[in-house]
């Protein structure tokens, strides 16, 4: 077993395709794949599984990525330090339902940064495939939610990949709305009085399940409900078509601007925002710096911070 094995393992596991990795990497495919083979037979393990539909980590797989990561850390450390090598790039990759103080936490963290490389991923994605990003170890840290509705199903997901989920904060839902609404003025809403209006929502894909909707009371009927995709589409209908979305009610002005507003719904229901990482592998140091400033950012806005 050498450390080049180790970062093909890592190479492949971050791009989900030997072809792209290959690519990455600039050698041959068949090259990649017989040193792949060439350390399972060692190991005796089946680190990779093939499919028609492409590769996956089989569960030793999954539990040898987690150590090669750790003797690939170590070894950049140990060439830092005895051959007096500049730092190895930051790096940083986070997966996030559509919450804007999860963004603003990352470029805060970015801004701060006294480095002259780095590569962070940000992605605003799907629920689950939030949680297969830190399952998969393409991502350090995923942010949602749980609720009284969806926390089983979740949470037997997290525990089945080996995930912990920490809380962050609890949020009471909120209805977000563009500031020229009719609705716009009120100190309290209730879902009545949204019957009329087209309620805006995240597609989940495959995943289409009431518990993976970033919504909370997902399962209320709608008369007029829309699907999108990101965030900067959902707050132009939310503005051009009177529509409305529910929410943590965390709203920022920076990166939102002053045309939507927050309103509080009337419900007994709550949101528990928090963060999953993978139980297998340690936060590297960036990992804990977003959450410091994520933490911040939730106590800046008036939230008591859980964790």
């Amino acid at each position: 077993m050498t450390l080049q094995q180790l970062k093909y393992i890592v190479k492949i596991s971050e791009c989900g395709s030997i072809t792209e990795a290959a690519r990455q990497l600039y050698i041959a495919q068949p090259s990649l794949s017989a040193a792949v083979k060439e350390l399972e037979t060692e190991l005796h393990i089946e680190i990779f599984r093939r499919t028609p539909r492409g590769i996956s980590l089989s569960p030793e797989g999954t539990e040898f990525l987690s150590y090669a990561r750790q003797i690939l850390d170590q070894s950049l450390l140990l060439e830092e330090r005895y051959k007096h090598k500049k730092p190895a790039k930051q790096l940083c990759r986070i997966s996030t339902q559509h919450y804007a103080f999860a963004v603003n936490a990352f470029v805060n963290l970015i801004s701060s940064l006294e480095t002259d490389e780095y590569e962070f991923t940000l992605r605003e994605t799907r629920t689950y495939e939030i949680i297969e990003d830190v399952a998969n170890f393409q991502s350090e840290v995923g942010i949602l939610y749980l609720s009284s509705f969806n926390e089983k199903v979740i949470g037997n997901l997290l525990k089945e990949k080996s995930l912990t989920f920490t809380p962050l904060f609890e949020a009471e839902p909120h209805v977000f709305l563009s500031s020229t609404h009719p609705l716009a003025g009120r100190e309290l809403l209730a879902l009545a009085d949204l019957e009329e209006y087209p309620c805006l929502v995240f597609e989940q894909g495959t995943y289409n399940s009431f518990y993976f909707s970033e919504e909370i009371l997902s399962t209320e009927p709608h008369k007029k409900r829309i699907h999108v995709s990101d965030r900067a589409t959902l707050f132009n209908l939310l503005i051009g078509l009177n529509g409305y979305t529910i929410c943590t009610g965390v709203l920022n002005r920076n990166l939102n601007g002053d045309n939507i507003v927050s309103v509080r719904l009337q419900t007994d229901e709550r949101m528990l925002v928090g963060y999953i990482a993978n139980s297998k592998v340690p936060l590297a140091a960036c990992g804990r710096e977003y959450l410091a400033e994520l933490k911040r950012l939730i106590a800046a806005d008036g939230f008591k911070v859980l964790s």
